[in-house]
Parts: C-alpha cells; sequence; structure tokens
C-alpha cells in the first residue's frame, strides 16, 4: 500500500477520531497527540487493513482504547469535558449567552455521566454513527446501546430542566 493510497482511505475519518479523542481526553493537545498515534499504529499495520471490513470502526476502536489507557495513567489527574464548539452568529448577545451557558451545562451532565453513556453519546449524537456501528466499536449488543443512550438522554434532559427550572446544580 503506497502512502496515497494509505492517506485517501484514512483521511475521511480524521476529524471524526480526532473528535472521538477530544471528547476523551478534553485537552487538544492531548487528542492531536492520540489521534497521531491512532494513524501511525495504522500506518505500521497497513498490510493488514485489506483484510478489515471497517477501516473506520477500527480506527475509532482503536482511538477509544488508546484513550481509556491515557486517561488510566498517571499523566491525566487533570483532564476534563469541555464542549465549546456551539456557534450561531446571528443571534443577539443575550441568546447567545443564553446557549453557550447551556451547552457548558450540556457538557457538565455529560462530564458526570458513566463512561459507556459519555461514549454512546458521543458516538450517536456527536459523530452520528448508526447504532449498528456503535455496538461493534464498543463491543457490546444493539440493545444495550440503546439503552445506554437512552438513559443518557433522560440524565442530561432531567439535569438541564431542573437547571433551567431552578437553578439546581
Amino acid at each position: 500500500m503506497t502512502q496515497t493510497e494509505f492517506l485517501n482511505i484514512v483521511m475521511p475519518f480524521k476529524d471524526k477520531v480526532f473528535r472521538l479523542a477530544k471528547r476523551l481526553l478534553v485537552s487538544t493537545e492531548e487528542a492531536e497527540d492520540a489521534t497521531q498515534e491512532v494513524f501511525l499504529k495504522l500506518w505500521n499495520n497497513k498490510e493488514k487493513m485489506d483484510e478489515l471490513k471497517n477501516v473506520e470502526a477500527f480506527s475509532m476502536t482503536m482511538t477509544k482504547n488508546f484513550c481509556f489507557d491515557k486517561l488510566k495513567s498517571k499523566q491525566a489527574q487533570n483532564l476534563k469535558i469541555v464542549h465549546n464548539n456551539y456557534e450561531d452568529a446571528n443571534t443577539s448577545l443575550q441568546k447567545q449567552v443564553e446557549a453557550n451557558d447551556s451547552v457548558n451545562w450540556v457538557a457538565r451532565i455529560i462530564e458526570g455521566l458513566p463512561e459507556q453513556q459519555k461514549l454512546v453519546i458521543q458516538l450517536r449524537d456527536i459523530e452520528e454513527y448508526e447504532l449498528d456501528e456503535i455496538a461493534k466499536m464498543l463491543d457490546m449488543n444493539n440493545t444495550a446501546v440503546r439503552v445506554a443512550l437512552s438513559r443518557a438522554r433522560k440524565t442530561i434532559r432531567e439535569k438541564l430542566t431542573n437547571t433551567h427550572n431552578y437553578g439546581i446544580k
């Protein structure tokens, strides 16, 4: 496999790998390092890539595993989730502040979710993977993915509603 062929295969999902790494590791620098490590491992095993049915799913699984290993290490003591990629240029300042506040609340709520629910929310609602693909990536059955997604969404909805209605933190 030539370098050009490799790049043609992996470049379409490069950003997805980075976003998953950023969601798990939070730090942009850590996410860049993780993305680079995953692609380096793919490059070193480029001869075996023809045997894979879905290189993208395989790389997402590698990213998840790499990030979990990184989080388990002692280097990751000060990481937290921050989600700030929401922008809307045509709204008033008040609405922008409220929207940013809501996004920050959702990020805090997601941070408090169990790891499995956090991953399922990231892969389904942010990365827009299908449930079958998520089930393969996380080595879960389809029903378990749906249950985890439902519970995560319900928790986010309830906590965000409480925050908006009552100011409960």
